[in-house]
């Protein structure tokens, strides 16, 4: 069964960096694509950006690509996602998910899900 397991997260003042992990069992990781979401609170869950199985990603991002960026471990089976330069409208739950195929700014696109990690970022 497959299974996401996102972790890094925590309480950032701003300024500060995270990198947050996605590890993924359960799943061959050809194929397929892993989008990175964050949902701030009373917000709808967005993309942030999608990585490919064969490398490379999309950063959806548009406005922030400077400070997202994403790396990976095919060894670990483990995708990451870092955060430069945190500031308070970073702070929400920052999921994982997988999807077949390509890529997808969209959330309903995407199989399954990690229960999420908590991005607070604060002084």
């Amino acid at each position: 069964q497959l299974r996401l397991v996102e972790s890094g997260g925590g309480l950032v003042q701003p300024g500060g960096s995270l990198r947050l992990s996605c590890a993924v069992s359960g799943s061959a990781f050809s194929s397929s694509a892993i989008g990175w979401f964050r949902q701030a609170p009373g917000k709808d869950r967005e993309g942030v950006l999608c990585i490919f199985s064969e490398g490379g990603g999309i950063n959806y991002a548009d406005s922030e690509k400077g400070r997202f960026t994403f790396s990976r471990d095919s060894a670990k089976n483990t995708v990451y996602l870092e955060i430069d330069s945190l500031k308070p409208d970073d702070t929400g739950i920052y999921y994982c998910a997988w999807k077949n195929n390509f890529c997808s700014r969209s959330a309903k696109d995407y199989h399954s899900w990690g229960q999420g990690t908590q991005v607070t970022v604060s002084s």
